[in-house]
């Protein structure tokens, strides 16, 4: 007897099915990592999503509850397991795994905590994908994206920190809205660490190539009588209100990592703030990640914008670094 399948269908194609050319990988399903690959999905990158966690449960739910709405999504198969087999041939993968951050604790504080989840993770990853970019998104990120190149062996091309291009984000929405336009045609740029130490660029700030500082040579200081260096001030302070007000941050990272992934997986060459290895770049000798304009392509960091920063945005800038060294020289086992 026929089943309504072989009664159905005749197929043509003999031999196995080609494997993924734009798989999509998620390490973690927590609030950053189910915004992540629900941003991914709704931007149609990917032609097979995988979920990886511990979380037996909550891995399968989330699965099936992306599965259920794949009438709706351009992305043929989504899968999930906690053996990491299931992220076989990934072309990108995005690392969210970790301990979050508590109410009022540092980035710099989760640090060995996450470490040792890494050293677990990433080999694992590179085994079944040796091909792929990974996007390091968990926190302290440029610490975490330092120890997953170490972990991985890839080349630094393709260990990417998602790093200030959230923080840059806010800024373009906070500067934008103080100016009454929309955030896309306000250009303005956070270096550094993702984090305390971040460096606003007020220098390179411009409204349709009309540079702030020629308009207020004083913007960004103390000096400054119209204190727009209070955007920056939000910036920072930006992601721990909204945990003290909804627990987590994941929306607007979700959204930033998809960013990242488009440039990526579509060979855009995109400028993006994004943590990559800084030595040997403005006087910074030691091995530290950290948020320069990077251009993004199907390689990864395909090259570095160098910026012309003032001595105080240098000087800024290796302060970011010796912070994070501060903290990745005492870090074990990496």
């Amino acid at each position: 007897m026929s089943s309504v399948l072989q009664k159905l269908i005749t197929p043509l194609a003999s031999g196995p099915s080609e494997p993924p050319r734009n798989k999509v990988t998620v390490v973690g399903v927590g609030q950053v990592g189910m915004a992540c690959a629900v941003s991914i999905l709704l931007r149609e990158l990917a032609d097979e999503m995988a979920l990886v966690d511990v979380m037996e449960d909550k891995l399968k739910g989330e699965m099936m509850d992306l599965q259920h709405g794949s009438l709706f999504l351009k992305t043929p198969k989504i899968v999930a397991d906690k053996d990491y087999s299931v992220t076989a041939n990934s072309r990108i993968v995005v690392v969210t795994a970790g301990v979050r951050q508590q109410e009022g604790e540092s980035r710099l504080n989760l640090v060995q905590r996450n470490v040792n989840i890494f050293k677990h993770i990433i080999p694992q990853i590179v085994k079944y994908s040796p091909n792929c970019i990974l996007i390091v998104v968990s926190n302290p990120v440029d610490v975490l994206t330092y120890v997953t190149w170490k972990l991985s062996g890839l080349p630094k091309h393709r260990v990417i920190g998602s790093g200030t291009n959230l923080d840059s984000a806010r800024f373009r929405y906070l500067m934008a809205e103080k100016l009454g336009i929309h955030s896309s045609s306000f250009n303005g740029w956070i270096l550094g660490e993702h984090g305390d130490s971040s460096v606003p660029v007020w220098s390179g700030a411009n409204v349709a190539g009309v540079n702030l500082q020629k308009l207020n040579p004083d913007i960004g200081t103390d000096k400054d009588s119209e204190n727009w260096k209070d955007a920056h001030k939000m910036v920072v302070d930006s992601a721990y209100e909204v945990i003290r007000l909804k627990g987590y941050t994941n929306w607007a990272i979700g959204l930033s990592v998809a960013d990242l992934t488009e440039s990526l997986m579509k060979n855009l060459n995109r400028v993006h703030p994004v943590s990559t290895m800084v030595k040997g770049m403005y006087g910074i000798n030691e091995e530290v990640y950290l948020s320069l304009p990077c251009v993004l392509n199907s390689s990864g960091v395909g090259s570095v914008i160098n910026m012309t920063l003032t001595d105080e945005e240098v000087s800024q800038l290796k302060k970011s670094a010796d912070t994070l060294w501060g903290i990745q020289k005492d870090l074990k086992d990496v």
